[in-house]
C-alpha cells in the first residue's frame, strides 16, 4: 500500500454528554456516570491508518471495559450521540464496535470464517468480541520487550515503536515482575495502547482489525464497505475513564526514535537501561515510550 502523510489525529467535537475534551482535542475524559462516553475521530480514517488511544485513567466499580470501532455515519449527522456504543450505535447500523475485555480479544478464526458469509448482513453494523465475558487468562507466555520495527497486516504496513505501552514498576518489579522485564501489559491496564483500523479487501471492501498493545487481534469485522468515510470510535466505557490518542509517524523515524532502536538492540529487557550511561530523559523513553 502506498504510503500517506501524516494526520493530526482529534476527537471529534461532536462526543457523548459526559464526554470533556482536553484543549488540544487529543485528550477524552468521561467526568461522571459509566455511559454517555462515546467518542468518534475528527476526521475519517484513511485506508491502513490507526486511530490510536492509549488507556491514561480507569475508575473501580464498574463492570466493563473501553470499546473501539468504526462507524460510516458522520457524527454531524446525528440527532443525538448514542448513550452506549453497543448496542445502541451498533442498532443504528453502518457500525462496528469491538468490546475490549482483560482477557480473550483475538478473533477466533472459525468464527471469522462463519462471518464470511453474512459479510453483507455486517454491512449494517453488529456488536464483536466477547463483550464482558472475562475468563482465566490461558494465554501463553508474554511476548519480549523487543519487537520487530513494523506490524504487517495483509498489505499495510504500521511502525510499531508507538503500538506498544509502557508499564510503570513498582518499586521492586524489576526483580519479582517478569512482565517488568518484558513489558506485557493487559489490555485494559493503564498505559495500555489500542487502536482501530481498516485494510482494504478487494473491490471497496475492507476488514476492521482492532491492535492491542502492538498485537494485531485479527479481522474483527469483514465484509465492510470502504466507498464511504469510517470514522473511529473510541467508547469511554465503564471501568476505562480516560484515553488519550498517540499519534503514529508514518514517514521516516525521528532522531529519538532510531537512537531508541541503536539502544534496544543490545539491551536484554527495560531494567539494564538503568545501568547505561544515559540522559535521564533518553532512558525513560527507551522504557517507556
Amino acid at each position: 500500500m502506498e504510503p500517506f502523510a501524516d494526520q493530526f489525529m482529534e476527537f471529534h467535537p461532536i462526543h457523548g454528554v459526559n464526554v470533556r475534551l482536553d484543549h488540544s482535542g487529543t485528550q477524552a475524559t468521561r467526568v461522571e456516570s459509566f455511559a454517555n462516553g462515546v467518542c468518534f475521530s475528527k476526521h475519517p480514517l484513511k485506508p491502513g491508518e490507526i486511530f490510536l488511544i492509549e488507556i491514561v485513567d480507569k475508575e473501580l466499580g464498574w463492570c466493563g471495559h473501553l470499546r473501539v470501532g468504526l462507524t460510516a455515519r458522520d457524527p454531524r449527522g446525528l440527532d443525538v450521540v448514542p448513550e452506549y456504543s453497543i448496542p445502541d450505535l451498533t442498532d443504528l447500523g453502518n457500525s462496528w464496535v469491538f468490546a475490549i475485555t482483560r482477557n480473550h480479544n483475538k478473533v477466533e478464526s472459525a468464527g471469522v470464517e462463519g462471518q464470511e458469509a453474512g459479510d453483507r448482513g455486517q454491512a449494517g453494523g453488529q456488536r464483536l468480541g466477547r463483550g464482558e465475558v472475562e475468563d482465566e487468562d490461558h494465554s501463553s507466555q508474554p511476548q519480549s520487550f523487543f519487537t520487530e520495527s513494523y506490524l504487517h497486516i495483509e498489505n499495510v504496513r504500521i511502525p510499531k515503536d508507538k503500538l506498544v505501552g509502557r508499564s510503570r514498576p513498582g518499586r521492586y518489579s524489576h526483580i519479582l515482575d517478569d512482565l517488568y522485564k518484558t513489558n506485557a501489559l493487559p489490555p485494559t491496564a493503564r498505559r495500555s495502547r489500542i487502536g482501530v483500523l481498516y485494510v482494504p479487501k478487494g473491490r471497496d471492501m475492507a476488514d476492521m482489525h482492532i491492535i492491542i498493545n502492538g498485537e494485531d487481534m485479527g479481522p474483527s469485522a469483514k465484509g465492510i464497505s470502504a466507498s464511504q468515510p469510517l470514522f473511529a470510535v473510541v467508547d469511554v466505557f465503564a471501568a476505562t475513564k480516560c484515553v488519550r490518542i498517540v499519534q503514529v509517524e508514518y514517514g521516516f523515524s525521528s532522531l529519538q526514535t532510531l537512537c531508541r532502536k541503536a539502544i534496544q538492540k543490545h539491551i536484554i529487557h527495560r531494567m539494564a537501561i538503568e545501568w547505561l550511561e544515559l540522559p535521564e530523559a533518553l532512558k525513560h523513553y527507551c522504557k517507556y515510550e
